[in-house]
């Protein structure tokens, strides 16, 4: 797919995680206890979950969305701590931080961003767009290709476009996470943020987004050993 420069705008920072990241605590994920009942009848039923209380809505919508639920709950852990009302300065609401432009593209309205299910459901179309967008091999191996993708919706798939044009262009694997990264951090070299092939100019957030990816894909990894 070839893209417009507007096109591209669409997912330049189009998360929380993208320029300036809300200040979060590094805790281990905020699993919350099932309160207590007092009376239990047998009519009653205890919600039974393994990552969060948003287990039940993220395996729905990632079904329906084609996405991994542990993925897409990792991403929650590393953007909000599963808090549904957070807001970040950059105007990213809710578990994902989805923004405003992210529901203005899917045609969703604004106000909806704050309803839970809708900003998961967000979020899972754009990954599933950005994974259409990068168009990687079937037979990359998928560490490599789910970092890509990472990458690309913390930092805006231009960059991570760029930095796969360079890699090719220098022999390296533009299908390689190590490599794309290494480009990614070369961008902020005016030797080569500025050369012909590269479209979305100068990328100065490459140890962030590298650290994004980290997080996001060491609790995928967690969250894959205790859920199915």
């Amino acid at each position: 797919m070839i893209l417009s420069v507007a096109a591209l705008a669409i997912y330049e920072s189009s998360v929380g995680n993208a320029t300036t990241p809300v200040a979060l605590p590094e805790a281990e994920p905020i699993v919350e206890e099932v309160a207590p009942t007092p009376v239990a009848t047998p009519a009653e039923t205890v919600e039974e979950w393994v990552i969060s209380r948003f287990d039940p809505i993220m395996q729905k919508v990632g079904e329906e969305e084609g996405q991994d639920w542990r993925l897409m709950s990792a991403i929650a852990y590393s953007e909000s701590r599963f808090i549904e009302n957070l807001v970040s300065s950059q105007g990213a609401s809710g578990i994902m931080q989805i923004r405003p432009v992210v529901a203005r593209h899917f045609n969703v309205p604004v106000d909806d961003i704050d309803d839970t299910e809708t900003n998961i459901r967000l979020a899972g179309m754009l990954l599933t767009e950005l994974a259409d967008m990068l168009r990687i091999p079937a037979a990359t191996p998928a560490e490599d290709r789910l970092s890509i993708i990472l990458a690309s919706y913390n930092a805006g798939i231009g960059h991570v476009l760029d930095a796969r044009r360079l890699a090719r262009a220098e022999g390296a694997n533009p299908n390689s996470w190590g490599d794309v990264s290494r480009y990614l951090q070369l961008k902020a070299d005016p030797a080569y943020y500025e050369l012909d092939i590269v479209k979305s100019g100068k990328f100065t957030g490459s140890k962030q987004t590298l650290g994004y990816v980290s997080q996001v894909m060491r609790k995928y990894n967690q969250y894959c050993a205790i859920a199915s």
